[in-house]
């Protein structure tokens, strides 16, 4: 992979990412509720599903997905129903928001860490439509001619970084509203993130694939 190939690669994928999604609206979200440290757990899962994503797509998971409306219908309807309950949860949400201080940044519980990390990789990674996508996006930035798992490798450092600064950058933004608007107004957000995710929930169980 050329250095041309590689920042072009970089543009679009950014323009992608940059679009708010499942993984970027749970970065609001966990900033607006803990703060941007106590979201970093939620980063981590996505970004481990970027490499997750980048390798199923380079051992042939999304041409199978594209192939088998079984496997696809399987994968988007667990994908749906995951996003349609962590809609309703945060539109059930009461709140209680509140500063959070640096010490509760720094005392943020194991089990808690886990739970957000997951939330956030199971989200992307039962989603057909970023296999599917990947899978029509990606080959068309990687040399045959050249060996393709350091160019994979390249395409998901770079999807996981640019990930990670689009989601650092919500979470901050989160986190910065509860320390200008009231708690009734925070609480909105996480509501507003959960009719977002149930709006996706149904975009993608309405989602086809497209005919071969």
């Amino acid at each position: 992979m050329t250095l041309a190939t590689a920042l072009l690669f970089t543009l679009v994928a950014f323009t992608a990412i940059a679009t708010p999604g499942p993984t970027v609206l749970l970065a609001l979200s966990n900033g607006s509720r803990h703060g941007v440290r106590r979201a970093l757990p939620g980063m981590l899962g996505a970004v481990l599903s970027d490499f997750v994503l980048v390798g199923a797509v380079a051992l042939g998971l999304g041409a199978l997905l594209a192939a088998s409306e079984f496997w696809f219908s399987m994968l988007k309807w667990v994908g749906a129903a995951y996003l349609a309950w962590l809609g309703l949860r945060m539109l059930r949400s009461k709140g209680g928001f509140k500063l959070p201080d640096a010490d509760a940044a720094a005392t943020v519980t194991a089990g808690e860490s886990r739970r957000i990390f997951f939330k956030s990789f199971l989200v992307a990674v039962t989603n057909p439509k970023g296999y599917i996508f990947c899978s029509a996006l990606l080959p068309q930035f990687i040399d045959p001619a050249a060996a393709q798992a350091p160019q994979y490798l390249i395409i998901a450092l770079i999807f996981a970084g640019l990930d990670t600064l689009v989601m650092l950058a919500y979470a901050f933004v989160g986190a910065r509203a509860i320390r200008v608007l009231t708690a009734s107004a925070t609480r909105w957000i996480d509501r507003a993130c959960g009719g977002m995710l149930l709006a996706l929930a149904g975009s993608l169980a309405f989602y086809r694939r497209s005919a071969a």
